[in-house]
């Protein structure tokens, strides 16, 4: 497998794995701002969905004739980052799969060192590639995966990629209490000590 078979599988199962965050929830818990700044499960999903289109697409002039207001200027600030009470889930998904066929074909289409440009960043680092564009998006990809692992699991406890994740430790709920107990005590006992021991 080359290298950019190995960047592409990368992302295909990132995005997977950020969708699969939205299996068996209902709209409320999809939706439901859980930071202090409002991110939420769909909102995450409707970002990474949002990007990959201008960095697939308008970087490399193949434009995703993807209707996203959300991004047009004059566009209320973050509106890429939650999921209004008129976009359905079953949009934010299909935009979500839409743009990524849309990158694969991108991806597929053009060789690793194909020159592309990002008008949104600075002028010293806007000249790229598809190798670093790749690059580029499995790491925010994966960036916002680990967003919404953490979300999904203040949600309703669910962690790692899906059930029986092998990289997950299996412990019952009365185990993970005390597990999380002890790393409490832990914490607790370096902060009255000053982190010295």
């Amino acid at each position: 497998m080359d290298d950019k078979a190995i960047l592409h599988r990368y992302l295909r199962t990132r995005r997977a794995d950020l969708l699969a965050k939205l299996d068996g929830l209902g709209e409320y818990d999809a939706r439901r701002p859980l930071t202090p700044t409002g991110t939420s499960l769909l909102g995450l999903v409707k970002h990474v969905a949002s990007v990959e289109v201008g960095y697939f697409g308008d970087v490399f002039g193949r434009p995703g004739n993807l209707d996203l207001p959300w991004l047009a200027d004059g566009a209320e600030p973050d509106a890429d980052m939650w999921a209004t009470p008129e976009e359905s889930r079953e949009q934010i998904i299909e935009l979500h799969r839409r743009s990524a066929a849309h990158s694969d074909a991108t991806i597929d289409e053009l060789p690793l060192d194909a020159p592309g440009e990002v008008p949104w960043w600075p002028e010293e680092r806007r000249h790229v590639t598809l190798h670093q564009i790749l690059v580029h998006m499995c790491v925010e990809t994966a960036q916002h995966l680990g967003h919404a692992d953490i979300l999904r699991e203040l949600i309703d406890g669910t962690a790692g990629q899906r059930p029986g994740d092998p990289n997950q430790p299996q412990r019952s709920p009365e185990e993970w209490a005390r597990h999380r107990g002890r790393i409490e005590a832990a914490a607790r006992d370096a902060a009255a000590s000053g982190g010295r021991r």
